[in-house]
């Protein structure tokens, strides 16, 4: 069950900011907030006990609960910054309390990672620190000044494009640190 609602929540993601776009017409804010909301406490109670995820949780149910008390079509767009935010979160205090996030993913393949490795994927986890923190000041920015079809483009799109630039970038810098290339 937890995987189906960390599904719908990654769905719920990914669609947001066509579902804002070419919703706003049909539903209010407060319903969005009702249904985003519901998927979070629903992988509140459900999932597995993470470090960080309750806390996650209950900033997006809190979030949820604003957008459903305020009602404020301004409030949609503000859920793909507080992604970027989570995401940064997530990476950078890895740093600080460690292991480093992509070591943690890296140690998934290969449990016995050299030195070297450990230093690259702390380098890698770096990276993608400052990538969510730029992709959430885009947001946050576009969120503030911008039309809402730049909006939609950006955090619908473009973000998820530059998702897998970095992604691509990584490997081929991982492949050239290995020696493969």
């Amino acid at each position: 069950m937890s995987r189906l609602i960390g599904l719908g929540l990654l769905l719920a993601g990914l669609l947001y900011p066509f579902a804002v776009y070419f919703g706003m017409e049909h539903f209010a804010p407060w319903q969005f907030g009702l249904l985003l909301g519901g998927l979070w406490l629903a992988r509140a109670l459900t999932g597995r006990r993470k470090p960080g995820s309750l806390w996650m949780a209950a900033t997006a149910i809190g979030f949820c609960l604003v957008l459903a008390v305020f009602d404020s079509p301004r409030l949609l767009r503000w859920y793909p910054v507080l992604i970027s935010g989570f995401m940064l979160a997530l990476f950078g205090l890895s740093l600080k309390y460690g292991p480093p996030m992509a070591e943690r993913l890296a140690r998934l393949r290969e449990p016995h990672l050299p030195p070297a490795a450990v230093r690259y994927t702390r380098r890698v986890t770096v990276a993608w620190s400052v990538f969510f923190f730029c992709n959430g000041l885009c947001a946050a920015l576009l969120t503030l000044w911008a039309p809402l079809h730049w909006w939609m483009l950006y955090t619908g799109l473009i973000s998820y494009g530059l998702i897998g630039l970095m992604f691509a970038i990584e490997w081929l810098i991982r492949q050239r640190v290995r020696g493969r290339t």
